[in-house]
């Protein structure tokens, strides 16, 4: 399995995920949370993903940064009980989260990456990019909190330690995804909780294949 190469810092917050993982952590608001990382980010827009999914007929995912979220566990879909696998019509769903030990990456149709970004030490980011394209052969789906965090790290700052405007997220994408040309990008950028803007899906081939030269 590929081991990646992390800054010092970067390598000093999966310790610190590891510890919140194991032992929970304290939010803004002076209270704790016991369960961390638990909530299934993706299930929020699970109506949205489906049809997308299937355009580009997805049958296996990497979950990157899944924190506690499992595919084949029933009740993703709260009306029909459906498990995450079922819901989206998958053959297989991998998982991967450092902070829990689970390294299950492996090449897939689509890598789908909820709430991990900003998490990241910003000159990591890149490197964490580079990896979630290169196990993806259709599509990346990228969802990003680009606003503070309730939860804190251990060390008493933000959980989010890289917020940032949604167009620098799409600027630095733009240029990760011209290294993976084929592989198209649908980037979700949450400004607030639950409140949240789409780029249109693109690729950069698409930028080749235009007539035009402005993008």
């Amino acid at each position: 399995m590929k081991i990646l190469k992390l800054s010092k810092k970067g390598q000093m917050l999966i310790e610190m995920y590891e510890q919140m993982a194991k032992s929970g952590y304290d939010r803004i608001d002076e209270t704790r949370v016991e369960d961390a990382f638990s909530d299934f980010e993706l299930r929020f827009y699970a109506p949205q993903l489906q049809p997308i999914l299937k355009e580009y007929s997805v049958k296996t995912v990497l979950d990157y940064g899944c924190g506690g979220s499992d595919w084949s566990t029933a009740g993703f879909h709260e009306e029909n009980n459906k498990s995450a696998i079922e819901y989206f019509k998958l053959d297989k769903a991998y998982r991967y989260e450092p902070a829990r030990n689970i390294d299950e990456r492996n090449q897939v149709d689509c890598v789908v990456s909820f709430d991990v970004l900003e998490h990241i030490f910003i000159s990591d980011v890149p490197t964490i990019l580079r990896d979630i394209f290169s196990y993806a052969s259709k599509l990346v789906v990228l969802n990003i909190a680009c606003y503070p965090a309730r939860a804190m790290l251990p060390n008493g700052e933000n959980a989010h330690i890289t917020v940032r405007h949604p167009l620098w997220w799409k600027g630095l994408i733009d240029n990760i995804s011209l290294e993976f040309p084929d592989i198209s990008v649908c980037l979700i950028c949450s400004t607030a909780w639950r409140q949240s803007t789409a780029f249109p899906i693109w690729n950069a081939n698409m930028w080749q294949e235009s007539d035009a030269f402005e993008i």
